[in-house]
This record gives C-alpha cells, sequence and structure tokens, in this order.
C-alpha cells in the first residue's frame, strides 16, 4: 500500500473512533467509512499555497481560511483573513456556523497536513460540505510563498506570474502579521463580527 493510502485508512480508524466519543453526542458521523476513503483519495480535496495566496490576492470572498493551530500560534502569524478554530476545540458548538455551511469552501490548515487531514475527515464524515486542505500547512507556506525568490538569468511568463503572486502574498502576510497583537485582535474580533451579521446571528 502507498504511504498516502495508509495515512488516510488511518484516519478513517480515527475518524470512526470520534465519531463515538461522548463528547458530543449528537454529532454522528453520516458518511460510510468507504465513502470517507474515497473522497481523501481524491487530489480535488487539496489546494496548493499557490491556490492559496492566489486566493489571498484577490481577496476571494468564496474561501474561508481556518486556522487549526493553538490560539498562541494563531496570534504569533497567521495567514491573513484566516479565522482560529483549534483543532482540539473543533466540535465545539460554537463553531457549528462556521464549518457547517454550503456558502463557502472552508480550508482547512496546521504547520504541517496532520491536523488539517484529521479536520476534515471529522467535518466531512459528519456531512458538513466544501471542506479542502491547503497541502504543507504553515510550513509549506514559509517555504514557497515567504522564502521564494527569483533565481537565474531567465523567467518564462508563467514562473513570473508565479512569482509575482507570491510576492504579493508575502507582502500581505507581513503587512497583517507586523501589527501590534492588541490591533491584530480588534482586526480578528472586527472580522468575526462581520461575518456573523452577514450570517444573520450577532455576538
Amino acid at each position: 500500500m502507498t504511504p498516502r493510502l495508509n495515512i488516510a485508512i488511518l484516519l478513517l480508524g480515527l475518524g470512526t473512533i470520534l465519531a463515538f466519543l461522548p463528547y458530543n453526542p449528537s454529532k454522528t458521523f453520516r458518511l460510510q467509512p468507504d465513502e470517507l476513503l474515497a473522497m481523501s483519495l481524491n487530489d480535488e480535496s487539496y489546494l496548493s499555497v499557490d491556490q492559496v495566496a492566489r486566493f489571498i490576492n484577490n481577496e476571494d470572498t468564496s474561501i474561508q481560511l481556518i486556522d487549526l493551530r493553538t490560539d498562541a500560534e494563531f496570534m504569533e502569524c497567521n495567514i491573513p483573513g484566516s479565522i482560529n478554530i483549534p483543532f482540539n476545540d473543533l466540535l465545539n458548538p460554537d463553531w457549528e456556523g462556521y464549518l457547517n455551511q454550503k456558502k463557502v469552501k472552508n480550508i482547512f490548515y496546521s504547520n504541517d497536513d496532520q491536523n488539517a487531514s484529521l479536520a476534515w475527515t471529522i467535518v466531512s464524515g459528519l456531512g458538513y460540505e466544501n471542506n479542502f486542505m491547503m497541502r504543507g500547512g504553515m510550513n509549506e507556506w514559509f517555504r514557497t510563498v515567504m522564502l521564494s525568490k527569483f533565481e537565474g538569468e531567465h523567467i518564462s511568463a508563467r514562473e513570473n506570474v508565479l512569482f509575482e503572486n507570491r510576492l504579493k502574498a508575502r507582502r500581505t502576510f507581513t503587512q497583517i502579521n507586523s501589527l501590534p497583537d492588541s490591533l491584530k485582535r480588534q482586526y480578528l474580533e472586527a472580522k468575526r463580527l462581520e461575518e456573523s451579521q452577514l450570517d444573520g446571528g450577532c455576538e
């Protein structure tokens, strides 16, 4: 078996176990393991950091980035426009409105692929739609976007577009994450309030 298939089977097993944990008895899996396995092996469940960078640069409102890292890691740095739903708090009913919706694509990321894959398995198993993972997480974001540079004498048109996309996303990332913590928190709270009002809710 390929490593990817092994990981998929492991995630399915973990997801099935999580479905029966007493943390939230009202949550039960709606998809069968074979359905989840087929979905997890589909490359369409993954988005590259370059695709995410393009979404950010275009201020695309059809996506919602969900950072699964801890609150402290999120406040240290995050991809602009993200909301923080720590992985250990994923099944908290407070996040239901963000996770169980059909309006936007939820793109999960963490430091690497592990927690994003687990979160994807859980929410997909619960029957929530529009779930994706940013391949490689923050580690890949730093490698590809933040450390990207032009090398060599010639650059093709395609390479130039890719580099410009990464450079613009890097600038946005740096600007947002260079704000003092108090301003970052105000910005994130204002964003969350705006989203809840658009959904017809209130804080």
